[in-house]
């Protein structure tokens, strides 16, 4: 089975993916929040695993503060655009599989709907993933719509299966104040210091 993206995306759905956030970089928009928002949360040089990078835009944006970035994607695509950032080290892989050597990271961040473009059903198993590739303590940043079939009850429950609670909640990455009606989450979970792999 195909994950969402790979079930509603065209090669061609990608290549304007790149040219909208081309476009929107040039015209002066602000197209760094979520990487202003992760790098809050991170102590300088931390070592970062962008999952689901797309076009590598908040990883690259993290290296630029100072980060340790590898950048994730499942989309050749997008991984070629993200290749264009010489500062990532970026892989083609799909995250329900990832198995990446070496250290754990600091931090894992999803931003830009990752988790509702994932296999439906397969959920658990990417956040147990992830999990797996953070150090005890390390925490996990993501933002999606709320207006999908993955819904946020489902997220929390999936989060503390797998060994990373959730701490905290937004409705946008700015830190407006979660709501149940918003439409979109930004989550902070962290892995327990005896998570998967401690």
């Amino acid at each position: 089975m195909s994950t969402r993206w790979q079930a509603e995306r065209s090669a061609d759905d990608s290549r304007a993916y790149i040219e909208r956030f081309t476009d929107l970089e040039a015209s002066g928009a602000d197209v760094h929040g979520e990487a202003r928002f992760v790098d809050v949360v991170l102590a300088r040089g931390s070592r970062v695993l962008d999952a689901g990078c797309g076009t590598g835009r908040v990883g690259a944006e993290l290296a630029r503060r100072g980060h340790r970035v590898t950048a994730v994607d499942l989309d050749p695509v997008l991984v070629d655009e993200a290749r264009r950032h010489p500062e990532l080290t970026v892989h083609l892989a799909d995250l329900a599989t990832l198995n990446l050597p070496g250290e754990p990271f600091d931090a894992v961040v999803a931003a830009g709907n990752v988790m509702v473009f994932l296999e439906p059903g397969s959920e658990r198993a990417v956040l147990a993933t992830i999990a797996a590739h953070l150090r005890p303590g390390g925490v996990f940043v993501t933002g999606f719509t709320t207006r999908s079939a993955y819904r946020p009850e489902q997220f929390a429950a999936d989060l503390a299966a797998v060994g990373m609670p959730l701490e905290q909640r937004f409705a946008t990455w700015d830190l407006r104040p979660w709501r149940d009606d918003t439409d979109w989450l930004v989550a902070v979970a962290r892995r327990a210091d005896d998570g998967p792999g401690a």
